[in-house]
C-alpha cells in the first residue's frame, strides 16, 4: 500500500487502538510509558493523514508533526524504557536518556525559531526542519531511540530496536530524502510489537530477559 492520506488514516486507526488497548492492559505504572507508544506513534499518523490533506506546505499539521518526531520521540522512548527497568535502572541506560534529552532540546529550539515545511512527493511527505549542528542531532536521536531499546535488558524490547533500526536502514537507503516520514510510519507499525511485551508483563508470566 502506497503512502497516502487514506493510508496514514487506516494505518492510524489501527495503530491507535491497539495503542489504546496497550495502555488498559498495562498493570503496573512503570510499564504504561512503553505500552503508550503505539498510541503515540498512532496519533503520528492521523496527524501526517492532516498533512496529506493539507497540501504540504507550512500548516499547523505539519508543525504537529515534528513536534512528535523530533522533540518527543528521543526524550519519551529511553525514559520509557528506563521507567520500564525501575527499580534496578542499569547504567547503560542513561547514556541514550541523556543523549535523548540533548537531541530534544536542539530539536525544540529549532521547532520553537524555525518554520517547518512538508512537501508531498509522489507517494511520500519531506518534511524540512532547519537543525544546527544536524549530524550530531540525528546520531544523538537515533541513539536514544534505537540504543536504549536495544540495550534494554528486555528481550521483548531489544525485538523491537532490531526491526525499527533495520527499518531505519532501509528508509535511509530507499527515501534518503523523506526518511522522518517514512521511518516513524515504519516504527509505528513496528510498535504494534509492543502488545505482545504488555501480554507478557501481566502479572504471573514470566519477564524474558537477556544480557
Amino acid at each position: 500500500m502506497c503512502w497516502s492520506a487514506t493510508a496514514d488514516l487506516t494505518a492510524g486507526t489501527v495503530v491507535t487502538a491497539v495503542g489504546i488497548v496497550c495502555v488498559a492492559r498495562a498493570r503496573r505504572a512503570r510499564d504504561l510509558p512503553v505500552a503508550a507508544l503505539p498510541l503515540l506513534l498512532g496519533i503520528h499518523q492521523l496527524v501526517e493523514a492532516a498533512v496529506w490533506r493539507s497540501g504540504g506546505g507550512c500548516s499547523p499539521a505539519a508543525t504537529a508533526w515534528a513536534v512528535i518526531a523530533l522533540p518527543l520521540l528521543p526524550v519519551w522512548v529511553p525514559l520509557a524504557v528506563a521507567f520500564a527497568a525501575a527499580p534496578d535502572v542499569p547504567r547503560r541506560l542513561w547514556a541514550p536518556a541523556a543523549a535523548g534529552l540533548a537531541a530534544g532540546a536542539f530539536l525544540a529550539y529549532g521547532l520553537a525559531t524555525r518554520s517547518v515545511t512538508a512537501e508531498i512527493r509522489g507517494h511520500t511527505v519531506g518534511y524540512g526542519v532547519d537543525v544546527p549542528y544536524a549530524p550530531l542531532v540525528v546520531g544523538c536521536y537515533l541513539f536514544a531511540t534505537l540504543g536504549s531499546l536495544l540495550l534494554s535488558g528486555d528481550r521483548g524490547l531489544r525485538v523491537l530496536g532490531a526491526v525499527m533500526a533495520a527499518g531505519a536502514v532501509v528508509c535511509t537507503a530507499v527515501w534518503r530524502l523523506e526518511f522522518a516520514s517514512t521511518w516513524c510510519a515504519f516504527a509505528a507499525v513496528a510498535s504494534l510489537l509492543v502488545l505482545g511485551w504488555v501480554r507478557r508483563r501481566e502479572p504471573g508470566t514470566p519477564v524474558t530477559r537477556s544480557t
